[in-house]
């Protein structure tokens, strides 16, 4: 199995979207079998609750199914992750700062630099929490732009992975 993580701040707006839209992508590929998708917050202030409203409502409209709780991302988890993916430079440096190894500190990656699109100066995904509701539709969109390229690479680790 490839495990993939999506981390934000408080795993309860862009990571979960991002868990929901990248799972939705594995599954159409027929991959849900071969690979494992969940998100996490680099803090801990909203663990045990579910997504923010906004987000589910935005996942909802949009058709993606999402059963979420949220939880803080543990420095133990690099062993038996394949891929996280941090969604902005903030959680880009924290994580690869809390990485026990170097190995581990490579297996984080910038969602929007799978996005073709995307340039150096727009690589995070905004966070929405405290702006209007049009900044979860805005998650949204970078998170579905992103997806597809995401899906190649995991595809190729996949087959990597299990040959």
């Amino acid at each position: 199995m490839y495990r993939v993580c999506f981390v934000c701040t408080g795993n309860i707006c862009r990571s979960p979207i991002a868990e929901s839209v990248f799972r939705s992508h594995v599954a159409d590929a027929g991959l849900a079998g071969l690979i494992e998708v969940d998100s996490a917050g680099t803090g801990g202030w909203h663990e045990g609750d579910g997504a923010d409203p906004r987000a589910v409502a935005v996942l909802s409209a949009a058709g993606y199914e999402q059963d979420h709780r949220a939880r803080q991302f543990r420095a133990s988890w690099f062993a038996d992750l394949d891929l996280v993916i941090a969604l902005d430079a903030g959680h880009l440096r924290d994580l690869r700062a809390l990485a026990p190894t170097p190995e581990d500190a490579a297996k984080v990656r910038l969602l929007r630099t799978y996005d073709p699109a995307a340039t150096a100066a727009g690589g995070d995904v905004p966070d929405p929490y405290y702006g209007p509701f049009e900044g979860f539709e805005e998650c949204l969109e970078l998170v579905e732009a992103a997806s597809p390229g995401l899906l190649n690479a995991v595809r190729e680790a996949v087959k990597e992975h299990t040959q």
